[in-house]
């Protein structure tokens, strides 16, 4: 039997539209579907409700939200390995691949195996402060973001790649993004748009006060290190826009590849050069 674990936005409007809509389309096949409990007392769906969800055999996850709902799933899975789909109710759905007038049918294929696995790399952030032993942050599948936190002051940044010093200059912060981030921050602070299937990082300043601090574009393989060189009280590194760790004045916060990708679940009748021109410059 298929076990599928569906994570609803509670903050949503239609998620529970959606969630009436996939258990009505469940009900009479051979599919098991859990819910965190506390999704599932919120919604009334308490009978599908479990503790401790990232432990239960899970053979695919449903993210009900947008693009933010999808990317908290994936990190709250990943060491789990489990493929998850994502169904749009939020603004843009670049990852998010089921639209609502599609839900039906996109369960239907995915009840017959008629879909595929896309591997996104995902980065690890560690924070190496000085005297200390480099201490492990998380990890993110769109971007790692340090910026500062609060006030006006800009950051002093010392950037390295490879322990190879590149450049320091002040800015309010760098991004240092996936191709699948580089639709996200990246391209609203001036980075280029990269299909993910090129396996790369971007490197996006924040503001720099410098016309010579341009986005790069380095090797998956490569790491980043990104040196705070000026007391700033209030600067924080942010994985995704959704976690916030702050980072102490004198540390470096060091961004990798992590050891495995993110598993997002596609269909073949979407393209992604179609998802950029309807997704961005429709609703530009």
């Amino acid at each position: 039997m298929l076990t599928i674990a569906v994570f609803p936005n509670m903050d949503k409007e239609n998620a529970n539209m959606v969630l009436n809509r996939i258990f009505n389309f469940f009900r009479n096949r051979e599919v098991r579907i859990i819910m965190p409990m506390n999704e599932a007392k919120h919604f009334g769906y308490e009978s599908a409700g479990v503790d401790n969800i990232e432990e239960q055999p899970i053979d695919m996850a449903l993210s009900i939200g947008g693009d933010g709902t999808l990317l908290g799933i994936v990190r709250r899975l990943y060491e789990r390995d489990i493929p998850v789909c994502g169904i749009n109710i939020g603004t843009l759905g670049f990852l998010a691949d089921i639209e609502l007038q599609e839900i039906e049918s996109k369960l239907e294929k995915i009840i017959e195996g008629q879909y595929y696995i896309e591997e996104r790399m995902m980065v690890s952030g560690f924070v190496k402060a000085p005297g200390h032993a480099e201490r492990f942050l998380g990890h993110a599948i769109n971007d790692v973001v340090v910026t500062k936190g609060g006030g006006a002051r800009m950051l002093h940044l010392g950037l390295s790649v490879d322990h190879c010093n590149v450049m320091d200059y002040k800015a309010d912060g760098i991004i240092v993004s996936t191709a699948t981030g580089s639709t996200a921050y990246s391209l609203s602070a001036g980075g280029p748009i990269i299909n993910p299937k090129i396996k790369v990082l971007v490197m996006t300043p924040i503001c720099p006060h410098t016309f010579n601090a341009r986005p790069m574009v380095i090797d998956e393989n490569d790491e980043v290190c990104i040196e705070l060189q000026t007391p700033h009280t209030d600067t924080v590194a942010t994985f995704d826009g959704q976690e916030n760790f702050r980072i102490p004045y004198g540390a470096a916060v060091i961004v990798r590849k992590a050891l495995m990708p993110a598993k997002i679940v596609k269909f073949d009748d979407k393209n992604y050069y179609q998802t950029i021109r309807t997704k961005l410059l429709y609703n530009a």
